[in-house]
Parts: C-alpha cells; structure tokens; sequence
C-alpha cells in the first residue's frame, strides 16, 4: 500500500510557484531589451539624417576651398582635389559614427536596475505568499480531517506513523503486554532469583502517548500545523510514555533478596524463649545496592528494544552492626502490670509480665566476649497479682456463646489430653482485632508437658501419639466462636469424620500442620472459659452484647456417603479357618456448612463456611 506523503506536494508546489516567479523575471527583461533595441533604432536614424545634412555643408564648403585653391595653386590636377575630398568625408563620418555608438551603448544608472529588480521581486513574493497561502490552508485542512498519525511519529522506538489510532492502539498493546510478562532474571555468582514488571505494578500511560502522537500537526493552526509536519518527516519525533511502579513493592523485593543472598551480611539477632534470650552474633557479608538495582530494572522495563533480560545484581561488602546489650536490653525490659478494666467506656486491660536480665550488664558482655557465635542470657520473669484471665466476670457480663462435646472418660490418656488442653484455653482474653491461635496458647504436645499417647489417624489408619484427642478441645472451641459469629481465619476438617461434632463443623490441629486460628471482630473485649466435667467438655465466650445482637444457627448437609472397604490380610500365627477385625472402619462423606444470622426470627444472611470431603475408613480384617 503507497501511503500519501503531503509533505511532498508541499515541497513541489512551493518550487513550482519559485519556477513561475523566474519565468516572469526573464519575460520583463525582454519586453525591456526590446524597448532598449527599439530606442537604439530610433536614435540612429537622426543621427543618419544629421550626418546627411552636415555631408551637404561639407560639400559646398569644400567646393569654395577647391576653387579659391584652383586660383593660387593652377599646377594642380582636378582628380587629386577629388580624392582629397573623398578621404575627408570619410573620416569626419567615422568619427561621427563612433561617437553615436558609444552614446547609444552607454549603460542605465544603478537607480534604474534597482528599480526593475524590486518591481521583479514584488511581483515574486506575492505570486508565492499567494500560492503558500491557498496550498498551506489546504494542506492544514488535508491533514485535520485525515485518520492517520502524520510519518515521522514513533512511541519509545515502534513506528507508528501512517496508523489509525485504533491501529496503533493494538500495535502497543500487543509489544507491551509482552514486555510487562517478561520475566527479569537477577544473578549473583550462582544465586538467581526473577520477577515481572506486573509484580510491581509496572504502567505506562500509553493512552497519554497515542493522543500526543495522534494529534500532533492537528493543532488547527496552519503554519504551526505545516512546520509540525514538516519537522517531524525531517528529523523523526519519538515520544516516550510515562512509566510509573509501586517502589515501595520493588524495595520490599530488593531487601527481601538481600537477605537470601549465601553471601548476605548476617546482622545479630535476639529471640526470647523458655524464659532465656538467645543471641546470636553477625557475620561480614555482602547487600544489595538499592538504588542501582532498582535503576537497572527500571530501565530493563523501559528499554523495549534489550534483548536480554537479564541484570548481575550489584553488591557491596559489609559488615555486621556491633551488638549492643544495652540497646537489647532497653527492647526487652518491661515493667508488671495488673489486669484491670473500665465500665465507661468499656475497655479492659490486659496484664503485663515484667521481663529483665537475670544477670548482671557486667556478666552479659563477659559472655558476649567469650568469642562464642551465639549466647543465652537468662531472664527474669515477673508476674502481675492480677492477670486477665483473674478479671471477675462482671467485666464480661453477657455470655455470648457456648458450646458442649462429650468424651469416653474410660479412655483416661485421651481424657488427660483433653483437659491439660482445656486448662490452657480457659481465661483466655482477646481485645478487639485480636486473634486466637490454638497451637501458639496450648503449645507443643510433649510428655514433658504432661500429655499422654492416644489414639490419632495417621495415613489412613488409626495410631497412637502423643497428645491425641486434644481435636476435640479446638474443635468443641470452634462451635463456640461461631455462634459467638467471631471471624474464623484458619480452620481445616479431619481426614475422616469425628463422631463428636456434626460433619464439616470439626477443627483439627497439630503441631507444625494444620492451625486453627479465629479473630475478635466484636466491638468490645472477650473471655473464653474452657471447663471439663467427667465426660464433657464446655467453652463459653463471655463479652459484652452490641446494639444489634443475631441469633446464630449452625447448619451441616451431608452431600454424599462414600462407602466402606474392608481389606483383608494374612496372618499366619492365627488358627486356619480364623479371622480377626484389626480395625473397625466406616464410611466416608462429602459435606458442607452454612453459618445463618436470624433477626426477631427471620434469616438476614446466609454464610457458606465450608465444604469438605471425609475419606472412608478401611475395615482391616487379618485370616488364616
């Protein structure tokens, strides 16, 4: 496809106009030699009709001469006189022709050659300011009402002249999705690690870009418009849209790969545990130069036309900070303070535990000299008189949910388990905004910890481990806060299905796996009460009712059953022709759960808590 360029017949139509402007210089010099030739002609033939009329005066004159010399001078021949006569007339008409033509071939003054050249350029200028005008305004007006971006336009390097704007529009679209996808490889010695510009809002305001482009030479105003045109043919404009990122993700990105790097710098850190602080001296190594790294991604983003994507991270060596006890110190130290509470408003305070050193500054810094790469300080921790789970219950006065499971008591492992976890939930307090993990206040199962060996499932089947039974506690916990209708953040069914709450109503928990976590998204304060009484355990949540109480209702569907399998194995040391059923299996089901919200009796919500697959559980019978 030819593509029209006006600036072309701009161009051809401004030297046609110059060429017609000579063609009439060259027709006013000769109209001008004419008349000059014309002159000239003229001029001749008086002096033709002069030297005619003097010839005559010579004659006679002459005559008189030759006669008075034929008196004195008788010796001489008539013919002689007559060639004497010829040679003067001849040379007198000479000198008179000379003189006419030197006259008529004498040049015009420099008045009257400015004069021609100035009626010429006059005449020139307006034919061309004439021509200019007609071409330029129909040119500006060509141009306005054409649907294509002018030639010379290009955006960060892709040509996009002789385009429409909807044709432009997917051709960037198209180049920038890509570059936006791309991925951006980092590299230091072997470590290598990526990100997209996508993954730190990397934009570019293309739609800002295609407008400039597409309305540049349409400004409306002619000259400007034609220059525009013009200029840009001539020396290319490239326009570069505007890119903007979220820099405090990439900086979160950089610090994040600073300290993955092998060679990173290992500052000193401190954690408190089992009543001790446990320091662990820094080692010299190396960061990242945040700002050079971010530059050079930044300008990886930008550069559309880099072929390699990717960037050696730069890196400075650095050493670790000094420890400073004192500074440690300062973070950790706190004073005790007793629990206590406000009627109005309505805020309870929970206690603080006073920590300290339990050595002396001096004995700290000895060990921190001994050269060891970690040490253990030991704390001293304090107690309140007066903790929050002592606060009375008129701080709390309305019960807000409870909830009762029951256990077999002859299995007295599992009834231990039960109530040491039980204990470790009861008078529990969280204020607004806080939540409750399970794992973090019951702890580790240990035996230390005085938990026992009960039977779990573990890979399909049922063993024993230490502090089984103590899902049940989480789970009878979990019902509490839903009809308390608390948030629940992390919640996961069992493997198989429990005979103690309705299905997809379970909460199973263990240490380092499955957490059950929930938030006090109440306006005020609550008290969790965790009670084990013979064969049943209770949890109720006490707090403060709000202005708009709902009544809760919990709601378990069975969705399907899946059937039992029996599995047989052999056992050689049983009597031939015997069986034996090892494990007692039952069915497995699929299953959901709604939490509703009543008010004055009448469904207001329905909340989908979860569905929830349970597996099946193998009848194991060995033979022989």
């Amino acid at each position: 496809m030819i593509i029209y360029k006006p600036y072309n017949a701009y161009i051809c139509s401004t030297v046609y106009f110059i060429f017609r402007g000579v063609i009439i210089l060259e027709k006013i010099e000769e109209v001008e030699k004419l008349e000059v030739s014309s002159s000239k002609n003229d001029e001749k033939l008086e002096i033709k009709e002069e030297k005619s009329k003097e010839e005559n005066d010579v004659n006679s004159s002459t005559n008189e001469i030759v006669a008075d010399k034929t008196e004195t001078v008788k010796t001489q021949t008539s013919k002689e006189l007559e060639n004497e006569n010829e040679n003067q007339n001849e040379q007198k008409a000479t000198i008179m022709d000379s003189e006419t033509e030197n006259e008529l071939e004498k040049p015009k003054t420099k008045k009257d050659k400015l004069h021609k050249y100035t009626i010429a350029i006059t005449i020139i200028s307006i034919v061309l300011f004439i021509g200019l005008v007609i071409f330029s305004t129909a040119f500006a007006i060509s141009n306005k009402f054409s649907n294509k971006i002018i030639s010379g336009i290009s955006i960060s390097g892709i040509d996009v002249s002789g385009l429409t704007y909807d044709e432009a529009k997917e051709k960037l679209n198209k180049i920038y999705d890509e570059k936006l996808k791309q991925n951006i490889i980092l590299k230091h010695n072997d470590y290598e690690t990526s990100l997209t510009p996508e993954q730190i809002e990397a934009k570019f305001n293309l739609q800002e870009a295609l407008d400039t482009a597409y309305n540049f030479g349409r400004s409306g105003k002619i000259l400007k418009d034609n220059y525009a045109i013009i200029n840009a043919n001539i020396n290319k404009i490239d326009i570069k849209p505007a890119f903007s990122y979220n820099e405090n993700i990439l900086t979160e990105f950089i610090n994040s790969t600073s300290s993955s790097l092998p060679d990173t710098v290992k500052q000193s850190s401190y954690v408190v545990e089992n009543k001790s602080i446990i320091i662990t001296k820094g080692q010299k190594g190396v960061v990242i130069s945040v700002d050079e790294l971010k530059t050079s991604i930044v300008n990886n983003i930008i550069n559309l036309e880099q072929e390699t994507q990717s960037i050696q991270i730069p890196v400075v060596e650095q050493e670790a900070d000094a420890i400073d006890l004192q500074k440690i110190h300062g973070e950790i130290y706190k004073e005790p303070k007793d629990a206590y509470y406000t009627k109005d408003p309505f805020t309870v305070y929970p206690h603080v535990d006073g920590v300290d050193f339990g050595i002396t500054m001096e004995e700290a810094q000895n060990l921190l000299n001994n050269g060891e790469p970690q040490i253990t300080i030991p704390l001293k921790i304090t107690t309140p008189s007066i903790t929050t789970n002592k606060i009375g219950t008129e701080a709390f006065p309305d019960l807000l949910a409870s909830y009762s499971t029951t256990f077999a008591t002859s299995n007295k492992n599992r009834a231990t388990n039960i109530k040491l976890a039980s204990n470790k939930v009861n008078g529990v307090v969280l204020l607004p905004g806080e939540e409750f993990s399970f794992n973090e206040v019951v702890g580790k199962r240990t035996a230390a910890a005085g938990y026992k060996t009960a039977a779990v499932y573990v890979s399909g089947k049922v063993e024993n481990d230490i502090g089984g039974g103590i899902c049940q506690v989480s789970s009878t916990l979990y019902n509490t806060a839903l009809r308390a209708n608390l948030e629940i953040v992390k919640r996961s069914n069992h493997r198989f299905a429990t005979g103690y709450v309705p299905l997809s109503t379970d909460a199973t928990v263990s240490w380092g796996g499955p957490e059950f976590v929930f938030k006090n998204s109440r306006k005020y304060p609550i008290k969790i009460t965790s009670t084990v009484n013979g064969g049943k355990i209770t949890v109720n949540i006490y707090g403060c009712k709000e202005d708009v109480e709902y009544e809760v209702v919990i709601k378990s569907e069975t969705l399907q059953t899946i059937p039992m399998q029996t599995e047989y194995r052999t056992n050689s040391s049983l009597a031939p022709g015997t069986t034996k059923t090892v494990q007692k299996g039952h069915v497995g089901y699929k299953s959901r759960a709604y939490r509703i919200l009543k008010l004055d009796g009448k469904e207001v919500s329905r909340q989908l808590l979860s569905t929830d697959t349970y597996a099946q559980l193998s009848t194991i019978i060995e033979k022989n």
